[in-house]
């Protein structure tokens, strides 16, 4: 049976805006790798040129002359891996009791987790800053991990996904089996999550390594993450863009490489919920 010409020009109309889509996503780092290979003269004539240069390698090499740009890679990607791993773990843990343990306050502790995403962050840099002054802590990376290993918008979200999609009778089956609740969440918890804990593992990340004001404030120009390196790049009294760029496109492809990664965990998740359902 032919489709009806409304269903076809439905169909070209959704292939047409998800093109668009695509283009306007894709578009801003297409030209960060334009601008990177072009010279700053290049980048401040009147209609700059779209297609890619012959500067990318010199760029890069004055990316890495005039920053650390290694270390700062290093830094960032120990601290956002650290966080990403104790951020998804803490709040699986978390989520799991509140989801599906009964305990005394339970609805008040999670009252107090969701009301504490009101509150702006930065209004705790100076107690957080007096404290890893007084542990001496300051300029190490630990000063940046440890207050990033627990998020509530990762508990909430968590708890969410598990109360729906973890039933109650698995656990209790499991338990009349004599599981432990440590067993429970590896052997059953863990695999019913690993679809939400991809997009909170890749979300977490991405946020952790674009970070910039509160590992600016802990951390020194001699121990840097790629954030806080970025912003010695392109100095004097004209900026060089280009050169700019360049260190943005070497801080870029770090994230992507973890969405490819968790890409198809994610699209996994999507679909198997799609069928559920």
């Amino acid at each position: 049976m032919s489709s009806s010409p409304g269903a076809r020009r439905g169909g070209l109309l959704t292939y047409a805006v998800l093109v668009c889509a695509v283009f306007v996503s894709a578009f801003p780092l297409y030209w960060t790798l334009v601008a990177a290979s072009r010279s700053n003269a290049d980048l401040a004539r009147p209609m700059p040129s779209l297609l890619p240069g012959p500067r990318l390698l010199g760029n890069l090499q004055a990316v890495l002359d005039e920053a650390d740009i290694g270390r700062a890679l290093l830094n960032s990607l120990i601290v956002s891996s650290a966080i990403t791993v104790g951020t998804v773990l803490c709040s699986t843990l978390a989520g799991f009791a509140f989801a599906k343990l009964r305990f005394r306050g339970r609805g008040a502790l999670l009252s107090a987790v969701v009301a504490s995403m009101m509150i702006p962050p930065q209004l705790g840099v100076i107690p957080l800053f007096m404290l890893i002054v007084k542990l001496q802590w300051v300029n190490q990376l630990q000063a940046v991990v440890l207050p990033g290993l627990v998020s509530a918008f990762g508990v909430f979200f968590m708890r969410q996904f598990l109360a729906q999609s973890l039933p109650d009778e698995l656990i209790e089956a499991a338990r009349v089996d004599g599981a432990s609740y440590a067993r429970v969440f590896w052997s059953i918890v863990v695999p019913v999550a690993r679809p939400a804990m991809a997009v909170l593992g890749l979300l977490t990340f991405m946020t952790a390594w674009n970070d910039f004001f509160w590992p600016v404030v802990a951390l020194s120009s001699q121990e840097p993450t790629v954030q806080v390196a970025l912003r010695q790049l392109g100095g004097g009294y004209v900026h060089d863009q280009s050169v700019i760029m360049a260190g943005t496109l070497l801080g870029t492809l770090p994230v992507l490489l973890v969405f490819g990664l968790l890409g198809r965990q994610i699209v996994g998740g999507i679909m198997q919920g799609a069928v559920k359902g």
